[in-house]
């Protein structure tokens, strides 16, 4: 976490401490004095109590307090950890958090948040009974860990089923705990049949859960009820078959990222608050087409973000009798990462199916950075017709919609024409459309020197090939700059 420039001249409230040799800060009322320690890393804080006497009563009055692991990690130049590191690292995590939770035990002051970050191991039980103690006395609102594996990379069978068994320890030593989380991170894990069903049992609080390549096995089914759980990710948990959510009654927000399965990758029972759902998949040659109405079953939600990974479209358009049931709410749509070589007008089903969407947002491109490219997509069985089976016939010639305000495209617009023609059907279809921004493409960290700005001849060129004949001429053709903005929005990510 970096920290907070409060001169203007980059330099740290501890720096300024320091350097200047006068505790100019300590002068500020406690509010501001609070804000400022709350956005230290927890190694920087405990620095700044030593630095001034008028410091020292700060941490009993943290409501947010952040121990990350990362904070005592050496910085190596190849950036791989020893077992020593990260045992050396969590033992700090360790003492980090008895000096903070301890020293709180007599304070009136709630913390809102505690933030936890660890490595699964012997010192997590240690944590977990610190942490536990602390949420003893009702002085505690929300507590979060991010559990991390000592191994992340290039794992084995053998190590996920021993991160399983170190976890299930874990949970077993400390159910007060995990019973008062309200936000859980779990890596790495291959548990068994009783596995989950025990950790939802116990994690009665549970808010947000996300899974990073958790399983139970190959093809393993994972049921889910919950009376709490707000917000479930599951990421490259390749090996679960499917995810049934029987009977999550406050959940908001599904994010799913990478399935394997020829199946639907997840059924929806009893989610009546369900608002959100973000699909990321790289779509094989052998991977079924999703159906929307289908896959949502009774939900109607108001945002829905796709990342197709610049391969195969997954999803099979739908005429609007079978889309509306479950799209008639929906607001917001992202389309992410869509192939240069898909024919864009093909997922004007979109548009007919949802008729209260207010804003389109499409990036098109195809990002060779995370794409796998000659002899290996043959070896992966990676489609090579990537918008085969998107044959699509419009409901009626004349569709008009009447509430999408917005349409965004980002892209690197190489097939021009494409973008065009799209970009005219929804001018033509959406009569009260007010704003059209086109951004050249967003760039990851490793092709951020490809980042382009429009030039003038290019907005003229193109502003002329959109408005040319159509009777949309109040309709606003932007070309807003990326300037800082190098990576599509997070959520979307």
């Amino acid at each position: 976490m970096a920290k907070p420039s409060v001169d203007g001249l980059g330099k740290s409230s501890l720096d300024m401490v320091e350097d200047n040799g006068v505790d100019r800060l300590s002068k500020l009322p406690d509010d501001v004095l609070l804000n400022i320690v709350e956005r230290l890393d927890i190694a920087d804080a405990a620095r700044a109590t030593i630095l001034s006497r008028r410091w020292k009563h700060i941490p009993a009055i943290l409501s947010k307090i952040a121990i990350m692991v990362a904070s005592f990690q050496p910085k190596h130049e190849g950036g791989k950890l020893t077992s020593d590191d990260i045992v050396r690292a969590n033992t700090n995590v360790l003492e980090a958090t008895r000096s903070i939770l301890e020293k709180r035990a007599a304070s009136p002051h709630t913390i809102h948040l505690l933030r936890m970050q660890f490595y699964l191991g012997d010192e997590s039980i240690f944590i977990g009974q610190t942490v536990a103690n602390t949420i003893a006395t009702h002085k505690v609102a929300s507590v979060e860990f991010t559990i991390l594996t000592k191994v992340r990379t290039n794992f084995t069978n053998n190590d996920l089923l021993t991160h399983g068994r170190q976890f299930m320890s874990f949970l077993d030593s400390c159910p007060n705990t995990f019973g008062g989380l309200a936000r859980l991170t779990l890596e790495n894990l291959r548990l068994g049949e009783s596995g989950f069903p025990k950790i939802f049992s116990i994690c009665k609080q549970l808010e947000f859960l996300c899974l990073y390549h958790c399983d139970m096995g190959i093809e393993s089914l994972l049921e889910v009820e919950h009376p709490q759980l707000s917000e479930l990710v599951i990421a490259r948990s390749v090996l679960i078959k499917r995810v049934d959510l029987k009977w999550v009654p406050k959940l908001t927000v599904l994010k799913f990222n990478i399935f394997r399965s020829q199946d639907d990758p997840f059924c929806l029972g009893y989610v009546p608050l369900l608002q959100t759902v973000s699909i990321i998949n790289t779509g094989f040659s052998w991977h079924k087409m999703l159906r929307i109405s289908e896959l949502l079953g009774k939900t109607a939600i108001s945002n829905l973000h796709l990342n197709f990974k610049s391969e195969k479209i997954w999803v099979k358009p739908e005429g609007r009798r079978q889309l509306l049931p479950v799209l008639h709410k929906l607001r917001l749509v992202n389309l992410i990462n869509i192939s240069e070589e898909c024919d864009l007008s093909r997922i004007m089903f979109i548009l007919q199916g949802a008729p209260t969407l207010k804003e389109l947002r499409i990036l098109v491109r195809d990002h060779l950075c995370e794409m796998v490219t000659g002899e290996r997509r043959k070896k992966y069985a990676f489609s090579e017709e990537k918008d085969k089976g998107l044959e699509w016939e419009p409901s009626a010639s004349d569709f008009k919609h009447h509430n999408l305000a917005e349409l965004r495209i980002y892209g690197r617009f190489e097939a021009e024409e494409n973008i065009v023609r799209f970009v005219r059907n929804v001018m033509e279809a959406a009569v009260n459309l007010e704003d059209i921004k086109l951004y050249k493409s967003p760039v990851c960290e490793n092709c951020k020197h490809m980042l382009q700005e429009w030039t003038l001849k290019e907005k003229s060129l193109l502003s002329y090939k959109l408005s040319k004949g159509m009777l949309s001429s109040l309709v606003r053709i932007q070309f807003p700059s990326l300037g800082n903005f190098f990576t599509w929005p997070k959520h979307c990510a």
